[in-house]
């Protein structure tokens, strides 16, 4: 049966993850009825992109009754900037609808009890689209976890690396404002914390963390100039900003493009969307989030997690390990290898039995976005769960 949607954020991950698949591919399943956002230049976007939503109407950021009124969607997607995320998704719940939301689900403790609290008393449903659980070398883990391959988990080790481009890319946006997005440990972490819980099976009931800026904000080693203010596209002093540099060109006048920073173009002045540019400098002082972070968790089942992130490190990719009674799982990825300065092998798990010969598997991969994550998870929330 086709379902009704209206979206909450028509952002460039709304039109890459949702709008774009649900009208290309799921068109059987999935109908959409609204649009809202803050910035109505953003439906001029998404209506050039998708000449058949046309005639959809549009609805600002405080007409959420009145959309739900005129239109009788069944699921509301969330896609807005992190920090609107809740407002919605609470609203959405006390109208009976069913959500879906990207991660985060929320920025703060607070408001994620206020939607546990909503969907409690709602026949709606919240789902948040954690998309690393699709990718086929995670689905393989969480299989071998649930044969029995390292017994009980009794610990897990992970750390994340994020590279000097991708990494930077936070800091020149909203999402260097904690009251925006939470923080990165929120923003991003949020995958990995969502990847461990799922692996094992368990639910954390403690955890201590330290986090700190150290590459980013204006006491940045690499800090060309201490001046706020100022923006890639026009910096006097951006060829002697080693992040600007280590992905331009100095012919360049605008910064490179970047899948990341959520903006259909470069980013600079000239950026389609209205009072939103992706360039500013990681050296600002209004820069209150951090760069790196570690946390120590312990969960319900007696498993303990040891976990880092760094997000200005020579390449990406991330190191895991999983523990158990009767064995140990190991992978390594590198992400994006055409950033990465040394040859890149395919990833694979390695299995170590606790008495026994290692074994190497290797995975069939997948295209699509999040390696591969992406296409299948819109398979499990239009075609329903394989």
């Amino acid at each position: 049966m086709k379902r009704r949607y209206a979206i909450c954020g028509v952002s460039n991950r709304s039109m890459k993850m949702f709008i774009g698949p649900m009208i290309n591919t799921f068109s059987n399943q999935a109908e959409i009825v609204g649009l809202l956002d803050i910035d109505p230049r953003r439906f001029e976007v998404c209506k050039q992109k998708f000449p058949g939503l046309g005639p959809v109407p549009e609805f600002g950021p405080d007409d959420f009754g009145t959309m739900v009124e005129q239109t009788s969607p069944d699921v509301i997607i969330v896609t807005g900037r992190d920090d609107t995320h809740a407002s919605y998704i609470v609203q959405a719940l006390a109208c009976d609808l069913d959500v879906l939301t990207e991660k985060p689900m929320a920025t703060t403790g607070a408001d994620c009890r206020r939607i546990i609290e909503a969907e409690n008393r709602s026949r709606g449903k919240v789902t948040v689209a954690f998309n690393y659980r699709f990718t086929p070398i995670h689905s393989r883990i969480k299989e071998m976890v649930l044969e029995g391959k390292v017994g009980r988990v009794t610990s897990v080790d992970l750390n994340w690396y994020i590279d000097t481009y991708h990494g930077a890319s936070y800091f020149k946006r909203w999402n260097r404002l904690r009251e925006q997005s939470g923080g990165l440990s929120i923003h991003k972490s949020s995958h990995h914390f969502d990847l461990v819980n799922w692996w094992i099976g368990q639910q954390p009931t403690e955890v201590f963390a330290f986090g700190a800026l150290n590459y980013y904000g204006p006491g940045g080693e690499m800090n060309p100039k201490k001046e706020d203010g100022r923006h890639c596209g026009t910096c006097e002093v951006k060829q002697d900003c080693r992040y600007y540099m280590r992905w331009s060109s100095r012919s360049k006048e605008v910064h490179v493009k970047d899948d990341h920073i959520g903006s259909p173009d470069s980013g600079g002045a000239e950026a389609p969307y209205s009072h939103y540019r992706t360039d500013a400098c990681i050296f600002d002082s209004e820069i209150n989030i951090e760069d790196t972070y570690s946390a120590n968790v312990k969960y319900n089942g007696g498993a303990l997690l040891t976990y880092s992130v760094n997000f200005s490190l020579p390449y990406e990719g991330y190191r895991l390990a999983i523990n158990g009674t009767r064995g140990r799982i190991e992978t390594m990825e590198y992400h994006s290898s055409g950033r990465v300065p040394f040859p890149v092998p395919a990833q694979t798990i390695d299995y170590f039995p606790l008495f026994g010969a290692k074994e190497t598997v290797h995975v069939v991969h997948r295209e699509g976005g999040h390696g591969g994550g992406d296409p299948a998870l819109l398979e499990n929330i239009f075609l329903g769960p394989d």
